[in-house]
């Protein structure tokens, strides 16, 4: 009657055998989080002022350069606050051309009023609520790329408290701290501009042509000047429509100069190239300035058209400051200024701690359940017992297998787990005595039992697995590493109570006679 029993116990031990291959050494495959094995919690805010005032600083400029491309005549603009900027003296000939370039350019976002020929624009308030909101969440994005790119095992990146300008980073295993920090907190936005006047050693210098004011139109900015070796502060001036930005990055990573001396190599997009291409080709002979965080880090001069994607950013860089600038360079700029709040140093004892807990409270629980079986349903409570063993076993194989990690809910999930193994055992067990209780054989009773209780344990089993679901979708650390835990321990209970307990129950009855066969349940 059980001619399959081969190749079921067979199936049994290879999913057994490529779980246990999967996490052993459990100290060294599987993961732990935060709360496990210790690391840094810090709470960040992101001063979102910054992305408004960036939004207005950006839309005046492009309006300027506009209004300069058509001819428009004006004396002058400037920036009164974070979401507010005036452009002035426009000729009463250019009035009208002026307000279809400025509905073309700013409409969308800026309200505008204007007075004896000044025109004031302020930012919209949902646009400012969304710059804000936009802000934060490019915060995120951008905080992620540069903690995976320092190996950290299943960082937490996401927003924290009631305000919506605050950001949780919790880092587990992490040794370097500070260097974490830094590299977190650096804004890392890159700019090349061409300079107008300069290198010079004082301000007033830098704009004795320009009647000692600067353009409105150019910026100055200041950076290391001198033969490399014993750098001198000095002052630029450039223009301030950047030639290419960070964003037009696709690529950075550390290299050496010709000098053998540390520097950052970066790749260009196909935009970015084009661009760069262009502003080369159109000013051979002049210096282009290569500007990170408003300084100057190197200003080398444009012997000709660059059409390649290629180009370097050279200074006075040790190997380690190369590598993190182009780590930040990599994962993009930072929209805003970020300040730390807290920082919360989670030592590995209280990890061990845990684990220890958890460990205990699962041998425990299984004890326990193990126990109840046993003297509930007698013998047939050790098939219980085998298949909530293989269950977790199983469970603990495709975490390791997915690199999922390990936390103190995940813990919860894994006690959890020896409960559904329980709960799905007992509802087979009180079907097949169910079955017995008609009269039928007991290995007709076992058949039936299992075979009616399918669609039931399969039908709780996937609505829970939807719960899984949605709390890895719209959870955070702990809330995921719960849900990670039980959608795992929900398909190897499907596996272990219907295929591996149905298994263990045909072998014993395999080996006794057809009409003397007997079930202690």
């Amino acid at each position: 009657m059980y001619k399959n029993l081969r190749w079921k116990f067979l199936t049994i031990l290879v999913v057994a055998g490529l779980a246990v291959a999967a996490f052993w050494p459990p100290q060294a495959r599987v993961r732990r989080g935060l709360d496990l094995q210790g690391g840094v919690h810090l709470v960040l805010q992101v001063k979102t002022d910054d992305a408004v005032n960036a939004e207005t600083e950006t839309a005046m400029g492009q309006l300027q350069q506009a209004l300069k491309t058509a001819n428009v005549s004006f004396t002058g603009a400037k920036q009164n606050g974070l979401d507010s900027f005036t452009i002035e003296g426009v000729s009463p000939a250019s009035d009208s051309q002026f307000r279809t370039i400025s509905d073309q350019q700013v409409s969308t976002q800026f309200d505008r009023d204007s007075l004896n020929g000044a025109y004031t624009f302020t930012m919209k308030p949902n646009m400012a609520i969304n710059a804000k909101a936009e802000a934060v969440q490019q915060a995120i994005e951008t905080i992620e790329r540069r903690v995976n790119a320092l190996g950290v095992s299943e960082p937490n990146v996401a927003r924290y408290g009631a305000k919506g300008d605050q950001i949780v980073v919790e880092l587990p295993g992490l040794k370097d701290v500070a260097r974490a920090k830094d590299i977190i907190k650096s804004t890392a936005f890159l700019t090349l501009n061409l300079v107008e006047a300069g290198p010079a050693a004082d301000q007033q210098t830098l704009l004795a042509a320009y009647g000692g004011k600067k353009p409105d139109d150019m910026d100055v900015v200041t950076g290391d000047i001198g033969d490399g070796t014993t750098p001198q502060p000095g002052f630029f001036l450039v223009q301030h429509a950047p030639a290419i930005t960070g964003r037009d990055l696709q690529n950075a990573k550390p290299g050496m100069d010709q000098y053998n001396k540390p520097n950052v190599r970066f790749t260009l997009k196909s935009e970015g190239a084009v661009k760069f291409g262009a502003v080369t080709g159109a000013n051979v002979g002049r210096s282009l300035a290569i500007i990170l965080d408003n300084r100057v880090v190197s200003y080398p001069r444009i012997d000709g058209r660059i059409a390649t994607t290629d180009a370097e950013i050279t200074g006075n860089f040790s190997n380690q400051q190369a590598s993190d600038l182009s780590l930040t360079l990599r994962s993009g700029a930072l929209p805003a200024t970020l300040t730390y709040l807290a920082q919360n140093q989670v030592g590995p004892s209280l990890g061990a701690d845990s684990v220890r807990a958890g460990i205990i409270a699962s041998i425990t629980g299984l004890a326990l359940v193990t126990l109840f079986m046993l003297v509930y349903y007698r013998m047939a409570g050790i098939n219980a017992f085998v298949s909530i063993v293989l269950n977790l076993v199983i469970l603990l194989g495709c975490m390791a297998y997915v690199g999922a990690v390990m936390t103190l809910p995940g813990i919860a999930g894994f006690i959890l787990t020896i409960g559904m193994g329980v709960d799905s055992n007992v509802l087979i067990f009180e079907r097949i005595r169910e079955e017995l209780a008609t009269a039928k054989g007991v290995r007709q009773a076992v058949a039936a039992g299992f075979d009616r209780v399918f669609i039931t344990i399969v039908d709780t089993h996937v609505s829970s697995l939807i719960a899984a679901a949605f709390l890895f979708q719209f959870g955070t650390g702990p809330i995921q590493g719960f849900a990670t835990t039980l959608f795992f321990g929900l398909i190897a209970n499907v596996f272990t109570s219907v295929f591996v307990s149905r298994t263990l129950f045909e072998f014993l009855l395999s080996r006794k006679p057809a009409g003397a066969a007997t079930l202690s349940i």
